[in-house]
């Protein structure tokens, strides 16, 4: 495979606003998960909330797109410096050969349940209520499109979990077929009643802050992110972190469980191994999935082993950010990224003890350390599965 530069990136979660405001939070071993007080969601969980969404609609022009995913999208276009980023890559690249490619797993469903709250007698949605500006899957990616003037290749990705991290794949793949010079990648998922009561409905969310890969784990926190990259082809003069490969499957065992052996996730990560020419002992760390339920967490140690043994570091980081469905994999791809970036590798948050019948190298304190290579897994309902290379340079 071809690696290809990150030229830029940018976040915004409940660990923070940006970057900087993520590391911090990292290295600070702060969370920004918060007892539930979302509206209209009377269930006993903890959330990774955004603040200041609530004031932050779009207005003007873009008003038929305001939705909390919208807006949670342009609060991430503001940090980072990214809009100055994506104006000079326009200026180095023609916008119709930059591809935008962006995953979400329920878009801006959110405007769609507030929207039935508010039907009249006769049973007719408000007038205000704009389905594809909003609710729509392409809702996020039109919105942005619009929003940076990209003209080339777009559409959304929607593979629950795995979303925001095929992304990469789909940007390598358009690029190395000649079809874009550059690629606007990233993910956002924002809180809803769906996957709120959803996820309760299959006793799946915590009372308490997540623990992965703890001993007493018991379901996961829903969280809300956004997060963006840029992609180009490799220069002469590149420098910074670079995609060296990723590696997809489906193992296709169940509609909400993995398979218990790990089986798609060890095909994923061995195949981006591949596609990077590298071999297990090579990559430094792993940014697991780790969403802290007794399966999940189970199925990914499993996977893990088959492939990379006992000794490499690995932790998930949803203690701070909580699970961001399908945000999570752009938001653990920038924590690759910020990891390469700083020589840091972030301890597994709210895991006290862990599971005994776990076998992988979980970190429970944060290392500062030389890191060149991250691996980063995403993994979603029905055996969607991606993991990602990231590496300082080439190998």
């Amino acid at each position: 495979m071809i690696p290809l530069n990150i030229t830029a990136h940018t976040t915004v979660s409940a660990a923070g606003h940006g970057g900087s405001e993520l590391f911090d939070a990292l290295v600070e071993g702060r969370s920004g998960l918060r007892k539930n007080d979302f509206p209209h969601a009377a269930i006993d969980t903890w959330i990774g909330r955004v603040e200041g969404l609530e004031q932050a609609a779009l207005e003007g022009d873009w008003r038929e797109y305001d939705c909390r995913n919208n807006r949670l999208a342009e609060m991430a276009l503001q940090q980072d410096d990214f809009l100055a980023a994506v104006a000079g890559l326009k200026q180095r690249i023609a916008s119709e050969r930059i591809g935008l490619f962006i995953g979400s797993s329920t878009s801006g469903i959110l405007s769609t349940e507030l929207a039935y709250r508010r039907r009249d007698e006769h049973g007719t949605l408000p007038a205000d209520y704009h389905y594809r500006g909003t609710h729509d899957l392409y809702s996020v990616t039109g919105y942005l499109r619009r929003r940076l003037g990209l003209e080339g290749p777009a559409f959304t990705v929607s593979t629950a979990c795995s979303s925001s991290a095929k992304v990469f794949a789909d940007a390598q793949r358009h690029i190395a077929a000649g079809l874009c010079d550059a690629a606007f990648v990233g993910g956002v998922d924002s809180l809803c009643l769906t996957t709120l009561y959803g996820f309760h409905s299959l006793e799946l969310v915590s009372e308490h802050p997540c623990r992965p890969c703890d001993r007493a784990r018991d379901g996961i926190n829903i969280g809300e992110a956004a997060g963006f990259a840029i992609v180009e082809k490799q220069g002469a003069d590149s420098a910074g972190p670079v995609l060296l490969g990723y590696g997809e499957s489906s193992d296709a065992y169940h509609m909400s469980t993995p398979h218990p052996q790990g089986a798609g996730a060890a095909l994923a990560m061995n195949t981006a191994l591949q596609r990077a020419g590298l071999t297990p002992g090579q990559i430094d760390y792993i940014n697991m999935h780790g969403t802290a339920t007794p399966s999940n967490d189970a199925s990914e140690d499993r996977g893990i082993q088959s492939v990379f043994g006992s000794e490499t570091p690995c932790s998930s980081t949803k203690g701070w950010t909580g699970h961001t469905l399908g945000a999570a994999g752009i938001t653990e791809a920038i924590i690759a990224l910020l990891c390469l970036e700083h020589g840091f590798m972030p301890g597994s948050l709210n895991t006290q003890s862990p599971d005994p019948q776990l076998s992988s190298n979980i970190l429970r304190d944060s290392r500062h350390t030389g890191v060149q290579r991250v691996i980063s897994n995403s993994f979603g309902f029905g055996g969607s599965n991606c993991s990602l290379i990231f590496g300082t340079a080439p190998c």
